[in-house]
């Protein structure tokens, strides 16, 4: 291999890149934009729900469950009715998620030991919605019953529950590093996808292939270029999900960028690959998006859970390097995994970077020959 033939074929797609307006706003400005929107509109965090309140009881404890409901701020009291059908009719026009009820004799029977039954009334249109709320409205109910002195009997069991690495529950800490993953997974794909099919359609390509540059040369070259940018862009998002969304970074931010560069190879290989076998760039567009974007956003566990999926979804998920990287960025940006316990994955990651670096030299040198 000679490096000086290496230098020249990186030197002249980094003067094609500079050249082409829309590869420089593909490679710097979608990943920042695609990490804003996804970052700010994706998370399963439920708060200031509006609740509608009927309340028969009128009584200073009712009010005080009310008032607890309201501190804790998952809900917050848009209407107090006096009339059952505009509950109904709350729920219907969606301008409440929530109703509670408290009967006539709720005080009542709360003062004399008896169970206080109070009536909630969820809107399930949204499951998810509706069980988050259900399940914040339970601790919510607890906690201001026992403001309200409802609860004098010790419980025979004392649970102390803990919660580790994302204590405040925030969905953007599970959520946030991951989009990393799904961004790096597009654009790795997206920017080499084009830069070989774009050879062909030019005419450019024969007069490459027509030079003593081997094909190993051509493919390293083009992809030196794009390795850099994924760097820049790679340490751009991670200042931006620790900076701007808050989301701690309790490991190793050189493990992290090592890791995302095995990632990175294997998103790059995987895209040239694509536009060596394609030779369109319309084509190789559209299967680096499917082959990419898909996976690394449905099949990674970014966002929906890997165990929960069917099993012939798990087994496919582990043909998708995206799952392991996901799981590694997670772990050091939640845990603090260090490289002992992420072996698996980087070997994993690596694999697949060779595999699709050098399956792209053997169709390639097809192609010259």
């Amino acid at each position: 291999m000679n490096l000086n033939r290496v230098w020249a074929m990186a030197r002249k797609e980094t003067i094609q890149i500079r050249r082409d307006p829309l590869s420089l706003a593909l490679a710097f400005l979608l990943p920042l934009i695609l990490l804003f929107i996804f970052g700010y509109a994706i998370t399963v965090d439920v708060d200031r729900l509006p609740t509608v309140v009927y309340d028969r009881d009128l009584s200073s404890m009712s009010r005080e469950v009310v008032r607890g409901l309201q501190a804790s701020g998952y809900f917050t009291i848009v209407e107090y009715v006096q009339d059952p059908a505009r509950v109904d009719a709350a729920l219907d026009r969606g301008s409440a998620q929530v109703a509670i009820s408290f009967p006539e004799d709720f005080s009542r029977h709360a003062r004399t030991g008896r169970a206080a039954q109070l009536q909630v009334i969820v809107d399930g249109s949204d499951s998810n919605t509706a069980t988050i709320a259900l399940g914040y409205l339970n601790t919510a109910l607890e906690l201001a019953a026992r403001r309200a002195g409802l609860y004098s009997i010790v419980p025979v069991i004392d649970v102390r529950p803990r919660v580790w690495y994302n204590p405040e529950l925030k969905s953007r800490n599970f959520i946030v590093p991951g989009l990393i993953a799904v961004i790096m997974a597009i654009i790795a794909a997206l920017l080499t996808s084009l830069t070989v099919a774009r050879e062909w359609e030019r005419g450019t390509m024969e007069q490459i292939i027509s030079t003593p540059v081997k094909p190993a040369e051509i493919i390293i070259g083009k992809l030196m270029p794009y390795f850099a940018i994924g760097i820049i862009d790679t340490v751009l998002a991670i200042v931006i999900v620790v900076f701007l969304f808050g989301v701690p970074l309790k490991g190793s931010f050189f493990l992290l960028l090592f890791i995302s560069c095995l990632f990175l190879f294997g998103g790059l290989s995987l895209g040239i690959l694509i536009s060596i076998v394609t030779k369109s760039q319309l084509a190789s567009s559209q299967v680096a998006l499917i082959t990419s974007y898909l996976p690394a956003l449905l099949l990674s566990g970014f966002m929906f859970s890997i165990l929960n999926m069917p099993v012939p979804l798990q087994i496919i998920t582990r043909f998708i390097p995206a799952r392991y990287f996901v799981s590694a960025i997670k772990g050091i940006f939640l845990k603090g995994n260090t490289a002992g316990m992420l072996l698996s994955e980087m070997g994993l990651l690596a694999l697949f970077g060779a595999l699709a670096f050098f399956i792209a030299i053997k169709k390639f040198k097809k192609r010259v020959t």
